[in-house]
């Protein structure tokens, strides 16, 4: 057994190569192997998102607080809230964030495939955000 203590493991900004806006990711768990699964708690400032992205093994989001968006390559924006559980297809292109005005966080989970859990790609406009 292994025990992460709350407020042991440091919070990280969301690095601006990947993210748009103010993000803080809080690591929850990541398994040792052969385990491949990781999770982090994620908050959003308003209009804060992610860039396009994909997973190699799919990912699932549970909304713990606030209001958020969510969109998939070629889909409609989702409006996200407390509660809401959303899963990504393995490489699925898609973007997750807050609301224009509100705040929104969620917990991240995914697997590793051969180290790593995502393809970070271009970044999501304030057009596409906007839409």
């Amino acid at each position: 057994m292994d025990i992460k203590r709350s407020g042991s493991q440091p919070s990280g900004k969301g690095p601006a190569e990947y993210f748009t806006g103010t993000v803080r990711i809080d690591p929850q768990f990541e398994a040792p192997a052969p385990a491949r699964v990781v999770g982090a708690s994620v908050t959003f400032e308003p209009g804060a998102r992610t860039a396009w992205h994909t997973h190699p093994l799919g990912q699932t989001l549970i909304v713990t607080a606030g209001y958020g968006r969510a969109q998939r390559w070629d889909g409609p924006i989702e409006e996200i809230r407390p509660g809401d559980v959303i899963w990504f297809s393995p490489g699925e292109k898609h973007w997750h964030g807050a609301a224009a005005t509100t705040a929104m966080t969620h917990i991240a989970i995914q697997e590793k495939l051969d180290g790593k859990t995502v393809d970070w790609m271009e970044k999501v406009s304030d057009e596409q955000y906007q839409a």
